[in-house]
Formats: C-alpha cells, structure tokens, sequence
C-alpha cells in the first residue's frame, strides 16, 4: 500500500482590466513545515479574472502531481484560493455556465482524481505567495518577457514560509451554509462512531452515511467541539458550545427616488439620484423603527447618495455616525441604467438573456456581472463582521447587496436573485457566528411603513 502524501497547493490568477493582461501564479507546500516546494506562474496574455484563478488552479495541480509522480492515488491535495468562484465550483455546489469556464474546469478535474483534492475558501490576505507570483508575472509580461522562478521574491512575503499550516477549519468565510453543514457532518459522524475530520484534509461529503439526516445538522450552532463531541452524541440545541453574540447585520434597502416606482434599472453607473419626497418619508419611518428596536449600534452605508440620504435619517434618530463601504455600492448596469426591463430588451435582447442566464454575464457596455458584485459584497460582509463582532450593525445598501448577503446566507444558487422581492425601505436581518454559520432572521419587512 503506497504511503499517502499530503500537500498544500494555494493558487490564485489576476488581470489588470478584466479582461485585461493577466497572469497566474500557484505555490505548493509542504503542510508539516510550510516550506514552499515548487512554485509556478506565468504572463498568459489578455484575460479574464476568473480565466487566470482557473490557470492558477491547474499549474498548481500539475505542478503538485509533477513532484510525486509515483504517488498514485496516494496522493492527496489541499486548494486554498481566495477565488469563491472557483472553490464553489471545482467543489461542485455551484454550477459552471460559462463557456470559458467549464473547458477549464474539466482540464483542472483531470489532472488528479476528484477524490484526491479538496477546496478551501481563504481571505486574500491569506494567499499572499500566489497573489505575488501571479503580479510577478503580470509585471514580466508588460516588461515583453516571461516569468522566472530565479528571479522571484514571492516566498519573501509568503506568511506560511517555514511555519507549519494548521489542518484547515472545517467553516468557510461568514455567512456561507456550507460552513455549518461541514461542522455538523463532524459531529454527526463523531456521534455515530464514525471517524471525524482529523489532519489535514476533511472528511468528503460523501463518506457521511446517509442515515445522518438532516434533522441535526439543521441546526448550525449544535455540532459541537472538542472532547465531548467527539465522544458522546449531541443532544439538540442545549449541547451546542457558546458561540457568543453573533455580529448582526440589520440590511435596510434605501427609501424611493424618481426611478424606483418606474422599475427602471439604477445602478452605480448612472446618475446616482436623490430620495424622492415618497423616499424621504420611508427613510424617516425607517429611522423611527430602527430608533425603537434600540439594538443598533453602528451604521454603515453605500457610498451612494440615496443610502447615505437614508443612513443620515437613522443616523439623526440614534446620534451615530455613518462609516461608508465603497462594497455596499449597487451593481454597475452599464448602458442599461435609467431603462426599464422592457426598454433592455428591446434594444439589447441577446445581451439580457445572457445575463439573464449566466452570473458570470455582465450588462451591455461594461457593467458588472453578479459574480464580480458577488466577490464585492462577501469581501465587503467580511470586512464588516471581523470589525463589529457581537454587535448590531444596520446596514444602507441596495438591491443586489442584500439580496446576495442572504443568498449566501441559505447557500442558495445564483438564480435565486431574481426569486426575492426587496421593496423600498424594507428591513431584513442575518446573523453572523463566529464559527462561519449565518442565520436569516428578517426578508423584506416593510411593516413600519404601512
């Protein structure tokens, strides 16, 4: 029987424009000591962001199989990438729509068996070696030559270097499902006899036996840690370890301007207008509710004028001041802000049914596709809730921002943006746990301004 080799491969790709140049850079380590045992990376030409992730992921993975080559089966790899992207799909909980995408993501399946490779979410800040070696090689590519691994610096700036990687935890970032749904796989599995999680790579979904119903793991704070979970069965919500006072965020949708009772689409391209009168008294009704909850204790705003507009109104009411996020700001629609859905279709069909179909799709004219306000926001929500743990935070932002905190919130798929209604001056709730678990508390309550 071979002996199993364990590796760290942390990857990640970059384009100066999207599309723009672009390059990738991939490290693999060695997870007991940290030390960097090959790295990877190169200038790839014009591309996209989430092109040149899929080409750190594949250097990464070859260059990993390239060092065992003997190693079989007995081979087993750890991704960490900061790409949410690229981590949800390669682990299979998010579709691949994109043309460009699936050629590649088959390519990345390939090179080793999908039960060899495991994913990790990781903040950017986290994946600092592969991010310098991807702008190593966008740097190399604008200076007309290709990157050399003689020449790099990367592993200067690598944290890991010469320190030995923790097992990866088995939560992602804030507020993603799947974070609980691993803990309480842990626990379930520990409660029925089975082996938990242990070392470096996590117990796959499948190896759960499937009479661990989902009747425990429902419940995100119950799957317990440490020595009594792993030696007695949990006993529902009493046995769950204190996790603490979650950072709260209470998501308030900013008040009407001329655009809104017309449908018309109103992003962070446009002409960025004010709260119409009918807004101006949401935002004060709004305020009034907030003001008497008496649980908010911070506020944060988009930068555009119709939140801060809303924000101000609270913000009079509870004697706070407004900290503004540039992630809180609403999708770009590109050419189509100010138009109505009608008026899109007439003028740019194709271009919305694309978009309609693939998050990946941005609006005519260079707007924002859903997967790049996606990565926005979660970096935004990260942020927010390392800064005001255990507190109540009202958030002002949009549409899209809200809509997309909750679906990541359920682990609910892209399509699912176009299946809530969010109405102005509305107020929903989710809270976030310091063991990644999110819970949605409030959708579109607008019961203040009847």
């Amino acid at each position: 029987m071979s002996v199993a080799r364990q590796v760290v491969v942390e990857a990640d790709g970059g384009s100066r424009g999207n599309p723009g140049p672009a390059g990738y850079g991939a490290v693999v380590i060695d997870p007991a000591t940290g030390e960097p045992l090959a790295e990877a990376a190169e200038y790839i030409g014009v591309a996209t962001n989430n092109v040149a992730e899929y080409r750190g992921l594949i250097a990464g993975l070859e260059a990993a199989k390239a060092l065992f080559p003997d190693a079989g089966d007995a081979l087993r790899v750890h991704v960490r990438m900061d790409s949410k992207l690229v981590v949800e799909q390669m682990s299979g909980r998010w579709k691949i729509k994109h043309p460009d995408m699936k050629p590649l993501a088959a390519r990345a399946a390939a090179i080793l068996p999908p039960s060899s490779v495991t994913y990790e979410w990781i903040p950017r800040a986290q994946n600092k070696h592969a991010d310098r070696l991807a702008n190593e090689a966008m740097d190399a590519g604008r200076d007309g030559r290709q990157w050399e691994a003689s020449a790099s610096t990367a592993a200067l700036d690598a944290p890991s270097a010469r320190t030995p990687i923790a097992s990866p935890p088995v939560q992602g970032p804030p507020g993603d499902q799947a974070a609980g749904a691993a803990k309480a796989r842990a626990a379930l599995a520990a409660a029925r006899g089975a082996a938990a999680p242990e070392g470096l790579f996590p117990l796959p979904e499948a190896a759960v036996p499937e009479s661990a119903a989902p009747e425990t793991a429902a419940a995100p704070e119950a799957a317990g840690s440490g020595p009594e979970a792993a030696g007695s069965p949990q006993t529902g919500w009493g046995a769950a370890p204190d996790l603490g006072a979650p950072a709260t965020l209470v998501l308030l949708r900013h008040g009407e301007t001329a655009l809104t009772p017309e449908k018309r689409f109103s992003g962070s391209g446009g002409t960025d207008p004010e709260l119409s009168a009918t807004g101006r008294g949401q935002a004060e009704r709004a305020a009034e509710h907030v003001a008497a909850l008496g649980t908010v204790q911070d506020i944060v705003s988009s930068p555009l004028r119709r939140c801060r507009e809303t924000a101000a109104a609270v913000a009079a009411r509870l004697g706070l001041d407004v900290r503004i996020d540039e992630g809180l700001r609403e999708t770009d629609f590109g050419a189509w802000e100010g138009l109505t859905f009608t008026e899109v279709r007439e003028r740019y069909g194709d271009d919305l049914t694309a978009w309609l179909a693939s998050p990946d799709t941005a609006p005519t004219g260079g707007g924002e596709s859903f997967t790049e306000v996606t990565e926005r926001v979660a970096a935004a929500r990260d942020r927010i809730v390392a800064r005001y743990a255990g507190r109540t935070v009202l958030l002002v932002t949009h549409v899209t921002p809200i809509k997309t905190l909750v679906r990541l919130a359920l682990g609910a798929p892209p399509e699912s943006l176009f299946r809530m209604e969010l109405s102005a001056a509305s107020i929903s709730t989710v809270a976030y746990y310091g063991d990644g678990n999110a819970s949605v508390r409030l959708l579109n309550d607008t019961s203040h301004l009847r």
